[in-house]
C-alpha cells in the first residue's frame, strides 16, 4: 500500500476512533514509513495520531523526523508524556534532540525524566557535537575476560531487549578499560566452556572520545566495522559509534562540503526563507564581486590591445570559462581525496604531479582544437595566441584547483572553503592576464 492509500486509511481510523485497527496497521510499518505517514497527514490530525500511537512507536517516529517536527511532536505531547517517551529513546538520539531545545524547557524535560536516564543523557550532551563522544551511544554490551562463552551468551540474551546496538561484545577489565573485543560469529563457533580471554581479539581499534566525527567515519569505512568503541584518555570504554551514525555523518559532511563548494554558506534547503537564503549567500558573493572587479581593471589595462585586435574578444569568454571549469573539476577531485585518503607528503606530491599532467594533456588537446578554429577564422599567428593561451590557462587552472585546497588543509582549514566560485573567479583573473599578455607580446604578428 502506497503512502496516499495509507494516509486515507489512517484518516478514516482516526475519525472513526478505530484505535485497535490503527495500531495493528502501525505495527506493520517501519519507523521511516510511520514518519512519512505523519508528514503526509494534515496537521489537524497530528495530535490524535500521536495519542493513538504506543510509546515505543512515538520514540521511533521522533528519531525519524527532522528537528522542527521533533519539537512539534514534543509540544503536542506535553512535558509529562514526552519525558516518558524520552526514557525509552536511544540515548545518542535523545541527546541530539535535547540539544535543540531551549535551556528553560530543557531543564523541565530533564527533571521529568528518570534520574538515571537524565544523568546519562546530560553526560552525552557534554561532549562536543561533531566528535566521537558527541555521536556515540552508551548502550552496548560489555563482558569480563574471565567469562566463559556460555556466560557471555547468557548476558547477551539478558541485555538484548535493552539495546539495539548488538554488533560486538566488548571486553573490559576491573577498571572498565577496554582490553578486547569478541564478535558474535566467534562466539557461535566456540565451545561453550571456552574462556573469553582465549577467543577475544586483544588488538582493539578504538576512537578517542575527542576524535573528529569525520575521522571516526573514515575509520569504520576503512575497516568495514559495524561499530567502533570510544575510549577516553585512560582507555576507559565510554560508548560506541555505530554504522548508522556514520552514514549520517557522511551525509552531513557531504552536504557541508557541497554548500562550501558552491559558496552558499550555511544549510539552505527548499524551505529556507528568501531573506535567510540571501543573507547566507551574500558574504561570499560580495567578496567575489570585489575580486571580480580586478577582471575589469585587467581589461582596461589592455584597452590598446583590444582596439587593435578586436577578434580577441570572441575567444575571451571561452578561455575564462574553460579555465574555471578545469579548476572546479580539480577542486572536486582533491576535496574528495583529502576526505577519503591518508594525506602524507608522498601522496600529496603524487596527486599534484598527476593533476599537473592532466592539465597538460587537457591543455594540449583543447589548445590544438581552438588553434585550428582560430587559424581558419583569422591567421596562424592569431591561432597560436589563442591556442597557447588556452594551454597555459588550463594548466594554471588545474593547478589552482589542486594546490589551494591542499594548502588550506595543511594550515588546518577546511579545504572545501576553496569554493568553486572562488576558484573560478581567481582563474578568470589569471586567464585574462595570460591571454592578453601573450596577445600584447605578439602584437606585431597580429596586426
Amino acid at each position: 500500500m502506497d503512502t496516499n492509500k495509507l494516509t486515507v486509511l489512517t484518516i478514516r481510523y482516526l475519525k472513526e476512533a478505530q484505535k485497535t485497527a490503527f495500531q495493528e496497521m502501525i505495527e506493520e510499518l517501519h519507523p521511516y514509513d510511520i514518519a512519512e505517514l505523519y508528514r503526509a497527514l494534515p496537521e489537524k490530525h497530528h495530535y490524535k495520531f500521536l495519542s493513538f500511537l504506543p510509546k515505543a512507536n512515538i520514540a521511533d517516529l521522533i528519531m525519524e523526523l527532522d528537528s522542527d517536527m521533533q519539537l512539534e511532536v514534543l509540544q503536542k505531547l506535553g512535558i509529562e508524556r514526552s519525558s516518558k517517551i524520552m526514557d525509552i529513546m536511544e540515548n545518542d538520539d535523545l541527546a541530539d534532540l535535547l540539544s535543540e531545545i531551549s535551556e528553560d524547557n530543557l531543564a523541565e524535560y530533564l527533571s521529568a525524566m528518570e534520574q538515571e536516564e537524565s544523568r546519562t543523557v546530560q553526560q552525552l550532551m557534554s561532549y562536543p557535537p561533531e566528535t566521537a563522544g558527541g555521536i556515540m551511544t552508551n548502550e552496548f554490551v560489555w563482558i569480563r575476560d574471565y567469562y566463559t562463552v556460555r556466560d557471555a551468551v547468557e548476558k547477551f540474551k539478558s541485555f538484548a531487549e535493552f539495546t539495539r546496538n548488538i554488533y560486538y561484545l566488548y571486553v573490559i577489565d576491573e577498571n572498565k578499560k577496554l582490553v578486547g573485543v569478541v564478535s558474535y560469529r566467534d562466539m557461535l563457533i566456540a565451545d561453550g566452556s571456552e574462556m573469553i580471554r582465549d577467543i577475544m581479539f586483544n588488538r582493539v581499534i578504538s576512537a578517542p572520545i575527542d576524535m573528529d566525527q569525520e575521522e571516526v567515519a573514515q575509520m569504520i569505512e576503512r575497516y568495514d566495522f559495524l561499530a567502533v568503541p570510544v575510549v577516553d584518555e585512560n582507555n576507559v570504554l565510554k560508548g560506541i559509534v555505530t554504522v548508522d551514525d556514520v552514514i549520517d555523518v557522511f551525509i552531513e559532511e557531504a552536504r557541508e562540503d557541497i554548500e562550501k563548494l558552491s559558496a552558499s554558506g550555511k544549510d539552505i534547503d527548499f524551505n529556507t526563507p528568501a531573506f535567510v537564503a540571501s543573507y547566507r549567500r551574500l558574504p561570499w558573493l560580495i567578496l567575489l564581486l570585489f575580486i571580480g572587479l580586478l577582471s575589469g581593471s585587467i581589461l582596461d589595462s589592455f584597452e590598446n590591445t583590444l582596439e587593435q585586435v578586436v577578434a580577441l574578444i570572441f575567444f575571451m569568454p571561452m578561455i575564462a570559462g574553460m579555465t574555471g571549469n578545469t579548476g572546479t573539476q580539480s577542486l572536486a577531485v582533491v576535496v574528495r581525496g583529502l576526505v577519503t585518503n591518508d594525506n602524507d607528503r608522498k601522496t600529496v606530491l603524487k596527486l599534484i604531479w598527476r593533476e599537473f599532467k592532466v592539465g597538460i594533456i587537457i591543455g594540449i588537446v583543447c589548445g590544438a582544437l581552438v588553434f585550428l578554429i582560430a587559424t581558419l577564422w583569422q591567421s596562424v599567428a592569431f591561432g597560436i595566441v589563442v591556442g597557447v593561451s588556452l594551454v597555459a590557462t588550463l594548466i594554471i587552472g588545474t593547478m589552482a584547483g589542486t594546490t589551494i585546497p591542499i594548502i588550506l588543509s595543511r594550515v588546518g582549514l577546511d579545504p572545501a572553503v576553496a569554493s568553486g566560485p572562488l576558484i573560478t573567479t581567481i582563474n578568470d583573473i589569471f586567464s585574462l592576464l595570460i591571454y592578453f599578455g601573450i596577445a600584447t607580446a605578439l602584437m606585431q604578428f597580429l596586426i
